[in-house]
Formats: C-alpha cells, sequence, structure tokens
C-alpha cells in the first residue's frame, strides 16, 4: 500500500523527490502518512479534497484485499 500511495502522489506534485510515506501498523490497521513539499499540498489535496479522497478511495480496495484497515493522513 505505500508503495501505491507514493506512486500517485509522485505523479501529482511538481517536486517528486520530497515525496515521503510513512507507515505505522497497529494489528489490523495501517496508518500511512503522506509527506509532500507545502507548495504541493493543494495539488494533492485538490479542489473540496476530491482527489485525496480519489486516493483514498484507491487505498480503501488495496487495503482490503490485503485484509487490512488502512488511513491517510496528509502533512
Amino acid at each position: 500500500m505505500k508503495p501505491l500511495v507514493e506512486y500517485l502522489a509522485r505523479a501529482l506534485v511538481r517536486h517528486p523527490e520530497q515525496v515521503s510515506v510513512e507507515e505505522e501498523r497497529y494489528g489490523e490497521r495501517v496508518v500511512l502518512r503522506l509527506h509532500v513539499a507545502d507548495d504541493d499540498k493543494g495539488r494533492v489535496i485538490g479542489r473540496e479534497g476530491r482527489v485525496a479522497n480519489a486516493i483514498r478511495s484507491l487505498l480503501h480496495v488495496a487495503a482490503t484485499r490485503a485484509g487490512v484497515r488502512a488511513t491517510l493522513d496528509i502533512d
């Protein structure tokens, strides 16, 4: 799931070298923290959060296939 979020974020931002994803596991729960450059946050979040919600939807599908619950935090 981490590579998926990293791939999607790098495709969206202007500074892909500053994209990083941290993964923390708590049993069957996974928390992914996406870090991007300050001027790229708007691109990752999108208008009214549409891009962020789309990334979260894809993450939900990947997590369901892996048998875990996943959340995405954007920093």
